[in-house]
């Protein structure tokens, strides 16, 4: 704010008077504001009594600037921003509130003005104008938004910290979860889905603006950004609530993105966090790309133990995995299709567009690889577990 010339100094017995008569103008303008800014009127959270003390406050300021042709300081101004901030008022009814004020002060000021002897009107609402208009109002603005900023930051920072707490399983009380809930905006029952992003930087979201555009979808979440992931869980409410944020997952997708399956109770984030990372890990690297990890039970089976689930894929597809890449490629996809076709080589070869007949052929080169039969139950579950084991370890580097 600019440096103000001093008043002249014909204003200052008029000011003067002014200023004697603080507790009376006070309270007019408090009940002056509370007629006409709805936020301060009926059981607002400003009471009578703080309002007026704090318009006589600001009545003593700017008459006793006028009286003792000073500039005074604006920390009255100043603490009511930082009161409005910090109660959460908002900043357009807090302005509203300093124009219906100014325009009381003025008319007090013009109306003594006039009834003075070597004292013109013109030079008291111009200067009235000034001091109380643009003077208080920048003031009080001024301390409000740097007040709202630092509460902004405060919340961000302890927002930060339940997110984290939820995803590490630091909050296990039925109680501390539902008070984390609240904080967070997001409800204590499901169900829920937790995403993982790989962040294409440290520093940088992968999936920027996902939250508010979940909102504006009515789904809640709440993220958290680390060096080398950017994850969030995400309220799934509703019929297409998942679907939705898939989508909206595509849409603003920056790297690789994993999506565990749903759940219900908030205690067990931390678990579908390790099945989203998992389900990242299909996402081939330098790609993008949405993966939602498979909730079939032999799946969460083979998730729970992926040490395991690499001694599994090794010990069924040892030979497989020693072929040339494009062909191992070729024989794992033809296997994983004739599962997803329920067993139909028809079925696999419509979605691998190829011929029935070749489809038959890689399932008898696989049976002869692994020495499994696809006529044998037992065996076809072998090769489902297997498969579902090689699909949660990261990508085999491919062969130069």
């Amino acid at each position: 704010m600019s440096r103000t010339p001093p008043p002249p100094a014909e204003i200052a017995p008029v000011a003067a008077a002014l200023r004697g008569r603080a507790p009376d103008l006070g309270a007019r303008m408090a009940r002056r504001i509370r007629a006409e800014v709805a936020y301060y009127g009926g059981e607002g959270p400003v009471g009578i009594e703080e309002l007026t003390a704090s318009c006589r406050r600001n009545t003593e300021l700017v008459f006793g600037q006028l009286a003792d042709g000073c500039v005074a300081g604006m920390e009255p101004a100043q603490e009511a921003g930082r009161r409005a901030a910090r109660e959460g008022a908002p900043l357009g009814e807090l302005l509203h509130a300093y124009r219906v004020g100014s325009e009381f002060l003025w008319s007090e000021l013009a109306a003594a003005a006039r009834a003075a002897d070597a004292v013109t009107a013109d030079t008291i609402v111009a200067l009235a104008a000034w001091w109380v208009n643009e003077g208080l109002a920048a003031a009080a603005s001024d301390a409000y938004r740097e007040t709202a900023s630092e509460l902004l930051l405060q919340r961000d920072r302890e927002r930060s910290v339940l997110v984290e707490a939820l995803f590490t399983g630091v909050l296990t009380d039925r109680t501390t979860l539902w008070e984390a809930a609240d904080a967070l905006g997001l409800p204590t029952e499901g169900p829920f889905v937790v995403v993982a992003a790989g962040v294409p930087v440290p520093g940088r979201e992968a999936l920027p603006g996902i939250e508010a555009r979940l909102l504006a979808e009515r789904i809640h979440s709440a993220w958290r950004l680390l060096p080398d992931l950017q994850i969030g869980v995400v309220a799934a409410r509703g019929p297409d609530a998942e679907d939705v944020t898939l989508s909206l997952l595509g849409g603003c997708a920056t790297a690789r993105v994993g999506v565990s399956p749903a759940y219900r109770a908030l205690r067990e984030t931390p678990r579908a966090l390790r099945l989203a990372r998992l389900a990242m890990a299909r996402v081939p690297s330098q790609t993008t790309g949405v993966v939602r990890f498979d909730d079939s039970p032999v799946a969460m089976l083979v998730a729970a133990s992926v040490d395991e689930a690499g001694r599994i894929a090794d010990t069924v597809f040892a030979r497989v995995l020693e072929l040339p890449c494009e062909e191992r490629i070729r024989l794992l996809e033809t296997l994983e299709q004739w599962y997803a076709a329920g067993g139909s080589a028809a079925g696999a070869a419509r979605q691998l567009y190829c011929h029935r007949n070749t489809v038959r052929y890689r399932l008898r080169r696989l049976e002869e690889l692994t020495g499994r039969s696809l006529q044998d139950p037992r065996a076809v579950a072998d090769l489902s577990v297997a498969l579902h084991a090689l699909r949660m370890l990261p990508p085999a580097p491919e062969e130069p």
